[in-house]
């Protein structure tokens, strides 16, 4: 006998903060649809429950307008008629940090459990794509599911399809990571509104059932039915229990219940009886035509991303692992857990799909910007408290023999590999407080009759370091004192420049700005000529169009015609590109460029090289007709304007004595509309695959799409680096905040990086023009191009392109004693698969957490050394919750395996 089967009605909204109309607007209705929600649970039990979108904001968004409403909303969250969690906010995946992440779980966890209990429901309704470690995420968070909209292709009930193909036999499937993980996905085969609006009245609902059921029972392997009964800010169904009511009446073999995802999971396991399709990996539409997969996304309002990533690369990188190493020394005021949750949940509130992804209307992302500002200036905030109490710590008596008029500087490290590189700190050589009795004209004379001449930059050995002295002049400054009134003073500032060599990871090395007569300071160069510059392991040489050639000593391979910048028209919106049809790209190959040395020292050169470019001002008139028309824009049939305007790209090349790449620094004004600007790095070398950074994993792709695939263009996403190699020689292509790339089908394997994407219209469902999406005005983009042996992994070419992610830190301090050492680690750890993510404190326990991932798909083992007296180490998960004790000996080692792509977090008590 079949079994019945249930159609499970779960209402929902789903929320966007911000998209087509600005947050407050948003936010009002909102605050409506809350209060009638409340209302409607009150009156109503029929009304069983309501999904509150999977994102914990929604709560703070309504109780910041309704406060006094704070307990009604609390009980009907505890009785589960509400239910809440597991996320913050609902994240895009591809374009926040692998840490965001884990933040966004966390808080939403914390933010839940406030109330009750938290769903575990992996809810990703409308993200654009799925990172492959999605499944290993859900895992460590205690979620064994995943409901998504996108990334998979479902065939339907009577298909035979291949597992691993990115394609599914029915809406229900297994979801496997590249660690192994593996949860139960849900795809909205029919998307997250398939029961939106159920009709109460009778004939309505008979029309509206006989294709709802089809529909669900085309993909469903089960004979439990799911339909989400709601969509984009969509009002609640007041009448729904009338409806439901209705078709059970109509539909006697059928079960209607006013589900929720957990009733519906317990049903779907208990129904289960066949085996489902496995999908691996990222899941980024890639069977399908490629028109639809919102990718270019990654390179709308390339500002948001670059803003996007230093406000990430402050958090997770500097402030909280200096705060971390401040608490384990023991200095300065406590970790300031308060200010991480603020700063972090600020940053968080632009990383929802259609906020980071720059497809919202231009108010909503002026908002963003005040946002990334206030998030970065509380993690500025903590580093310049917790970087100071640290360097005032540490023991520089050494530098006591140079007098009272050295200046010793301590260079941080907070990544977490050994790293040398070059670094700029600004020095006070005097400071005169008014609080001393100084007048305003004493000190300014006094000031700028000081003589700074005779002055070097010494290591702790003693050693004379290169460096660049820039005298700033008189400057006017003051202290914040904890304890008194605001002090004013003038100093003399000079700006020091060069290189910090083997700073250790996580860790410190301390120099001095010292006077010391007869110093002899080492003069060497890198430039050969104007247009060639070389160390040990690297020779650069500029051609007259300003590209480059990069000879690699160690494997002896030459890339060649680096650097060149390609121009197109764009006739898409915020979401896909489109190029003209026929369109022949620009590009400044054979284009004379003025070239002329801007830096020449011991420790690094760097060549700037400005090409005098003239591009289409603009797409024709035909595109502003089709856009108010609504053409689906690979329709369109737009041209570029014939009217031109100057593009002027100054671009500085660089390479530091211990360089391991070649930096790229790019500044342009742009006056252009419709169009987009990529750099090209052919590499040339043979391979059908390459390399990426994605969310805790390097997911391999192919370069070339599937069949399906009809978009002339394949550009996807990336975090720090995209890299092409093969067998004996690979090239690396690190950047900062351009999310958008793709590998050329050119022949040559051109690795295509894009700076600048400019359109005019939000497009989806309506005409929503975005002037502001054209990113008029003054741009820097920044890039390392890193060429490798073909193994970015064991050459270090990865954990190069991860430290070009991090600023160095930097602070000024005083000749003293300290009970930290002037070069100074907590820990070290041996291993080169593993990329060091996180160092941060637990809020709960004050355990130290650290994190790292295994960038390899081969087991490994961490071997981790912790220099500082602690009780135990366990092995956690990204909740950060306690787990199995890591044996260690004696001397604080501990060995801990790792698996493939394995996301480990070790936690530390400290004694």
């Amino acid at each position: 006998m079949t079994k019945k089967r249930t159609a499970h009605i779960v209402s929902h909204t789903h929320w966007d903060r911000e998209w087509y109309l600005p947050y407050e607007k948003h936010h009002v209705r909102l605050v409506k649809l809350m209060d009638t929600l409340l209302d409607k649970l009150d009156q109503d039990p029929e009304y069983r429950s309501f999904f509150l979108d999977g994102q914990t904001i929604i709560i703070e968004d309504y109780l910041q307008v309704r406060p006094d409403q704070r307990d009604r909303l609390a009980k009907f969250i505890r009785d589960g008629r509400i239910l809440i969690g597991p996320w913050y906010i609902l994240q895009d995946a591809f374009l926040t940090s692998g840490e965001a992440n884990v933040r966004n779980m966390q808080v939403g966890h914390q933010d839940a459990l406030r109330y009750g209990n938290v769903s575990k429901v992996g809810y990703f309704p409308d993200t654009f794509g799925l990172v492959g470690q999605t499944p290993q995420l859900m895992q460590q968070s205690g979620i064994q599911n995943a409901f998504f909209g996108r990334g998979v292709k479902p065939t339907g009930f009577n298909n035979t399809v291949a597992d691993g193909n990115y394609e599914s036999s029915f809406s229900e499937l297994q979801w496997v990571g590249p660690d192994g993980s593996k949860v139960l996905g849900i795809l909205f085969a029919n998307w997250y509104s398939n029961g939106n609006e159920v009709p109460a009245d009778p004939e309505k609902a008979k029309e509206y059932w006989d294709r709802k059921l089809a529909d669900a029972e085309k993909y469903a392997s089960t004979n439990e039915l799911l339909y989400m009964n709601g969509c984009d800010h969509q009002p609640i169904q007041l009448d729904l229990p009338e409806a439901i009511r209705v078709a059970r009446e109509q539909y006697p073999d059928t079960s209607f219940i006013h589900s929720n995802f957990i009733d519906y999971l317990n049903a779907l396991e208990r129904a289960v009886d066949r085996d489902l399709s496995e999908v691996h990996g990222e899941l980024r539409s890639q069977r399908t035509d490629g028109w639809g997969t919102l990718v270019n996304t990654a390179s709308a309002r390339v500002y948001l991303k670059q803003m996007n990533q230093l406000g990430q690369m402050m958090l997770e990188k500097v402030a909280e692992p200096l705060a971390s190493m401040a608490h384990l020394a023991g200095v300065g005021e406590a970790y300031p857990h308060h200010l991480f949750t603020y700063a972090w949940k600020t940053l968080m509130q632009n990383h929802p799909h259609d906020s980071i992804c720059g497809c919202s209307v231009d108010e909503v992302h002026r908002e963003m910007v005040a946002r990334f500002d206030k998030s970065r200036h509380v993690a500025e905030s903590i580093v310049d408290d917790v970087k100071q109490a640290i360097a005032d710590n540490i023991d520089t008596s050494s530098f006591v023999k140079y007098g009272e008029e050295g200046r010793p500087v301590v260079v941080f490290n907070t990544t977490g590999w050994e790293r040398t590189g070059v670094v700029t700190i600004t020095v006070d050589a005097e400071r005169l407080y008014f609080r001393d009795g100084y007048t305003l004209e004493e000190a300014t004379d006094r000031i700028r009759n000081l003589d700074i001449t005779g002055r070097v930059l010494v290591d702790t050995e003693g050693n004379v370091i290169p460096c660049t002295v820039e005298d700033l002049g008189l400057q006017f400054g003051y202290d914040l004192p904890d304890d008194a009134f605001r002090q004013p003073y003038m100093c003399r500032q000079v700006k020091l420049t060069f290189e910090a060599s083997k700073v250790p990871a996580m860790g410190l090395t301390t120099y001095a700005w010292v006077r010391q007569a007869g110093a002899v300071v080492p003069e060497t160069s890198l430039l050969s000529g104007e247009r060639t510059m070389e160390n040990e392991g690297l020779k650069v040489e500029i051609a007259e169009d300003g590209s480059f050639t990069l000879t690699d000593k160690k494997s002896g391979r030459t890339y060649r015609d680096l650097g060149v910048y390609e121009n197109t028209g764009d006739i898409g919106n915020e979401y896909m590109f489109k190029q003209p049809t026929g369109e022949t790209a620009l590009t400044t190959k054979g284009l004379s460029a003025e070239i002329r040395v801007v830096e020449d020292t011991p420790y690094r050169a760097s060549v700037e090289v400005t090409h005098h470019w003239e591009i289409p001002a603009s797409a024709d008139e035909l595109l502003d007709v089709e856009q108010h028309a609504c053409v689906y824009y690979p329709n369109r049939k737009s041209q570029r304007s014939n009217v031109m305007v100057p593009f002027t790209i100054r671009t500085v090349i660089s390479l530091n004595k211990s360089g391991k790449g070649v930096e790229i620094e790019a500044s342009f004004n742009n006056q252009a509309k419709d169009h987009r600007v990529r750099a090209l790095f052919p590499t040339d070398l043979s391979t059908n695959v390459h390399h990426v950074d994605s969310m805790f994993e390097i997911p391999v792709r192919d370069n070339e799409p599937a069949e399906e695939w009809d978009n002339p263009s394949n550009t996807q996403h990336q975090q720090a680096f995209v890299d092409v190699s093969e067998a004996g020689a690979g090239l690396t292509v690190a950047n900062f905040g351009l999310n958008e790339y793709e590998v050329l089908r050119d022949g040559r394997n051109t690795i295509a990086v894009t700076l600048l994407r400019s359109v005019g219209e939000l497009g989806d469902w309506g005409y929503f023009p975005t002037p502001e999406a054209q990113c008029i005005g003054e741009h820097t983009v920044r890039m390392e191009v890193i060429p490798h042996n073909g193994d970015g992994i064991k050459s270090g070419a990865y954990a190069e392109a991860y430290q070009f992610q991090v600023p160095w830190t930097v602070a000024q301090t005083g000749v003293h004693d300290g009970a930290m050492t002037a070069t100074f680690a907590p820990y070290t750890f041996e291993n080169t698969e593993l990329a060091f993510s996180s160092m941060k404190l637990h809020e709960g326990s004050g355990n130290l957490m650290l994190r790292w991932f295994n960038m390899s798909r081969e087991a490994t083992t961490l071997d981790l050394a912790y220099h500082l007296p602690f009780d135990n180490a366990f092995k956690s998960n990204i909740l950060e919750e306690r787990g199995a004790r890591i044996e260690q000996n004696d001397a604080g080692q501990m060995s801990l395996a790792v698996g493939p792509c394995e996301i480990v977090t070790v936690g530390i008590t400290s004694k």
